[in-house]
């Protein structure tokens, strides 16, 4: 809540970027420091990032988010990421299978997704097909058979744990 007794900033709270955050519109994070008296009186100043080489001012805290995010990678190449790598989101965005009129024709459409993690932990998605759905996902088990009526949506969300014990969730929608 950005509450604190403290006036001053010791050099041990440098790592403290800041106390408080708040995203708004036209508002900025503050934090409380004790008037002169504690006990009836807090005087409210904008949350900032206090360090020996700011001096008195500090440097605002959302400017401080934006440094940190810019310089918080790291890297995740070795193997003791795969976990990260292991991830898939399927995401079957229309899947519908229907005989059409009276000469019994199927008819079969699907759009699938697939979202991936690279090597560095970025995220891409790519086209993939219904055939390609790990045999944990629900509800297309049918399709291609005889034609029956099939009409799905989900998100499906595979993984590897560090021990690569498999797990998933799917969400129908």
């Amino acid at each position: 809540m950005g509450a604190s007794y403290e006036t001053e900033r010791h050099p041990s709270n440098v790592d403290r970027i800041f106390e408080a955050l708040f995203h708004a519109k036209d508002y900025s994070p503050h934090q409380s420091f004790p008037g002169d008296d504690v006990a009836v009186q807090t005087k409210s100043t904008n949350a900032v990032w206090r360090s020996p080489e700011t001096g008195t001012g500090g440097i605002p805290a959302d400017f401080v988010l934006r440094l940190v995010q810019d310089r918080a990678d790291i890297d995740i190449s070795g193997p003791e990421f795969n976990f990260v790598r292991s991830i898939r989101v399927f995401d079957v965005r229309y899947a519908r299978q229907h005989e059409s009129g009276g000469d019994g024709d199927c008819n079969r459409s699907a759009t699938v997704v697939l979202g991936t993690y690279g090597t560095q932990g970025d995220f891409t998605w790519q086209r993939s097909s219904v055939t390609a759905l790990p045999s944990a996902h629900v509800g297309l088990e049918r399709w291609g058979e005889h034609c029956p009526g099939i009409y799905h949506r989900s998100v499906f969300v595979d993984w590897r744990d560090y021990e690569d014990n498999y797990g998933f969730e799917q969400v129908n929608y």
